[in-house]
């Protein structure tokens, strides 16, 4: 059946911590039809994604504040607060990472995140990636998921081969990427189905 996986790489936007732009800005909106048409037409999760690319905050922020000069003050809040748009880590998939950790499981991250904003946000979660034995950020290295590269780079940098690792990712086209590699890749729809499938994989005690 060829080599059984014995670590884990996981996402981290929607697998470990959920991600929402409007957690932080339906605070500074009172209308909510206001809200929607930022979020939709401003500042959209598409623009964002250039910041995962590796693209600078000061950039983005000042082409799309001349774009939209009445949005400047709010787009301005994007980076410096980007951790607001993330919730609290899934309860199960912290006790998860803590069982896998205590079982001598190495773990590992590739997240499509800015390297700035990952840094800053760093310090409120040391606690749960302290555990993590290497994190590879799609602003850092200027590659973003699905790119092979991306994936390539981690494995060499983790020192594991593709079917060496269990990768879960709430996106199908990235999970596809993985499999491509020879990984063990599994759809995220939840914190129970990931452990039940690890616990088949063998990769942790039922």
């Amino acid at each position: 059946m060829g080599t059984a996986p014995h670590a884990v790489i996981f996402d981290v936007g929607n697998v470990l911590f959920p991600w929402e732009p409007r957690r932080l800005y339906e605070r500074l909106f009172a209308n909510e039809q206001a809200l929607d048409a930022f979020l939709s037409q401003v500042a959209t999760k598409e623009w964002h994604f250039q910041h995962d690319a590796g693209r600078p905050f000061a950039e983005t922020s000042v082409e799309l504040s001349a774009l939209y000069p009445e949005h400047a003050d709010k787009i301005a809040l994007w980076g410096p607060r980007f951790g607001e748009q993330l919730g609290p880590a899934f309860p199960d998939m912290v006790t998860l990472i803590e069982d896998l950790d205590s079982a001598g499981v190495p773990l590992y991250a590739i997240t499509n995140f800015s390297g700035e904003f990952w840094r800053a946000w760093m310090p409120q979660v040391e606690w749960l990636f302290g555990r993590f034995q290497g994190i590879v950020v799609s602003g850092d290295e200027k590659l973003v998921k699905p790119d092979p590269a991306i994936y390539a780079l981690a494995l060499e940098r983790f020192g594991l081969k593709g079917p060496d690792a269990v990768f879960v990712d709430d996106m199908p086209v990235n999970v596809a990427t993985a499999r491509a590699f020879g990984m063990h890749g599994v759809e995220f729809i939840g914190a129970g189905a990931f452990r039940a499938e690890l616990v088949h994989l063998g990769v942790l005690a039922g």
